[in-house]
């Protein structure tokens, strides 16, 4: 084990300049065309079986025998926001910037790739590194499995990570189930009747019935919804009106319905129409509802994850394994990977104890780079632990 450790504190300049330079040339959702060649070229240069998929997904393939496939899978898009750090490395594309952590996750999995080619030796199975286009949106999980990612050969077990800058470097946190909450989409138009501010009466205000909506709509999570389980509402965009002395008669209502239990997130959708039918009906306007399921509660497989423990509190490069008690109310499409095969997915410390950040989606996020050799040896004693 010495040995693998031993090289790996030799990759770790190559893996802080591997990240740089993703992090200066970030692209969108299914548009990674620069950054899908880098890897590809990367992981042919190692001698490994390499296929594109879905336009901007790449896979590459150890093959080291009979044995289980084990998936590593990082996600390689950015963010439409500008950056506002001054780093020498920020972005070069205007108003595109690696917010979240991708650019990181993409060279912790390259750097994994190499270092297990140079001690293939060691392995007995396969293994298949997934760099995912899209997670950011609109979503390139589910297209990469529907490609038949994790086929030929089958995936037994996959593993995933998130740099989390709010949890200290050396720390390795992770939810012993419900990990992320699923995301769903909500479209309301509210119709009125216009009309003149003067003769109120004579229209249907869709302002005011839209009003009641909205703040209707929060007793689904105070009075309809078990405490006990997580459940945001958040209407983050309305649309409406025309002029200070016009009736609207119609408003534009967008938000998202977030939670980390599966059934109560099946009810939500009837609950949310028959809260919008009612109060609609009463002020006598009419309405139109889209609710779309987005990205799926993200659910760790806990026996797995009791039978990898051993092999992250060994690693030398990790502190401590926390068990996180909460769940994210963000959403992570890894989640539709976990829907086939049992899999865990980790929050990889990235900050330092003695300084405040920015958290991810913000123009000024950062992260504690020392991470990075930390998350490729978190994926390294994972594959050793199932194929070794």
């Amino acid at each position: 084990m010495k040995k693998i450790f031993d090289y790996l504190d030799c990759l770790e300049e190559e893996l802080i300049s591997l990240r740089r330079d993703i992090h200066q040339y970030p692209e969108l959702g299914f548009t990674e065309y620069k950054t899908s060649k880098k890897i590809f070229n990367y992981l042919k240069g190692l001698g490994l079986e390499v296929d594109m998929v879905c336009d901007t997904g790449v896979i590459g393939l150890l093959d080291c025998g009979e044995g289980p496939t084990i998936a590593l899978r990082a996600d390689i898009d950015a963010l439409p926001i500008v950056e506002e750090t001054d780093f020498e490395y920020k972005s070069k594309i205007e108003g595109v910037m690696h917010a979240c952590g991708h650019d990181g996750h993409t060279a912790i999995l390259l750097i994994t790739a190499k270092l297990l080619v140079k001690f293939k030796n060691l392995l007995k199975g396969k293994v298949k590194f997934i760099f995912q286009p899209a997670e950011e949106g609109p979503g390139g999980a589910k297209p990469l499995i529907d490609a038949g990612v994790l086929e030929q050969p089958r995936v037994d077990k996959i593993f995933g990570l998130h740099i989390e800058e709010g949890i200290e470097t050396g720390v390795i946190g992770v939810q012993p189930k419900e990990a992320s909450a699923a995301a769903d989409e909500l479209d309301i138009l509210i119709k009125g009747k216009g009309g003149h501010a003067s003769a109120s009466h004579q229209g249907v205000d869709a302002i005011v019935v839209a009003g009641q909506v909205i703040t209707s709509l929060q007793t689904i999570v105070s009075r309809q919804i078990n405490p006990h389980s997580r459940v945001v509402i958040s209407l983050g965009k309305i649309k409406g009106g025309y002029k200070r002395n016009v009736i609207a008669d119609k408003v534009e209502i967008s938000g998202t319905v977030r939670t980390t239990n599966p059934e109560v997130r099946r009810t939500l959708p009837k609950r949310i129409e028959e809260l919008v039918r009612g109060v609609t009906l009463s002020q006598r306007a009419d309405y139109s509802l889209d609710y779309n399921f987005g990205y799926p509660v993200l659910l760790n497989s806990t026996t797995l994850l009791k039978e990898v423990e051993d092999d992250i509190v060994s690693n030398p490069l990790i502190n401590r394994l926390k068990y996180l008690s909460l769940p994210s109310m963000g959403a992570e499409d890894f989640a539709y990977y976990l829907k086939k095969v049992p899999g865990v997915f980790f929050r990889l410390g990235a900050g330092e104890s003695s300084r405040d950040y920015y958290p991810g989606h913000h123009p000024k996020f950062t992260f504690d780079e020392r991470a990075l050799k930390i998350g490729v040896g978190l994926f390294v004693s994972l594959v050793l632990g199932q194929l070794d």
